[in-house]
């Protein structure tokens, strides 16, 4: 579920998301750290490339017509904390931070994303297709949350 969304205009987005998920906090940071098994669960990400030991390229392509191809560096990552943290560079650049906490018999994932949308497609849009552009962030998350859940089900069973 998406809880906020703000945005300081020119391209650049704050986003925050929160997901519930039916796993242990180490069962959901396994698969959030995993980036090559995304495409198992999350039809939106296309497709993921190892680039070198810390960073990976990955392209999404949602419902509107283009993608985007992100590189992805750890920055931090500390199962301990339940913490994780991404740079990111390519079409958006940024940040992608996650935090788990147990709740119940799952966890609940807090995602929070600060990117500069660096597409030229996206940057000429923004000021006219900006509410589209929150409108497809927002359905690309759910579809991810619930391919998650589906995920870490079919893992535990």
């Amino acid at each position: 579920m998406t809880d906020s969304l703000t945005d300081r205009g020119g391209g650049w987005y704050r986003f925050r998301d929160t997901w519930v998920l039916p796993a242990t906090p180490k069962a959901v940071f396994d698969a959030v750290v995993d980036l090559a098994a995304y495409p198992l669960w999350w039809r939106d990400v296309r497709s993921v490339s190892q680039v070198d030991e810390d960073t990976a390229e990955l392209v999404c392509r949602s419902r509107l017509p283009y993608a985007l191809t992100v590189r992805m560096h750890r920055d931090r990552q500390d199962e301990h904390e339940g913490r994780v943290r991404v740079l990111l560079s390519g079409d958006l650049e940024g940040t992608l931070a996650g935090a788990l906490m147990a709740v119940g018999s799952g966890t609940r994932l807090e995602i929070t994303q600060e990117v500069e949308a660096r597409k030229p497609l996206l940057r000429k849009l923004d000021r006219i297709a900006r509410p589209v552009f929150r409108i497809n962030h927002a359905l690309m998350m759910r579809r991810g949350h619930n391919g998650l859940r589906g995920y870490l089900r079919a893992s535990a069973g």
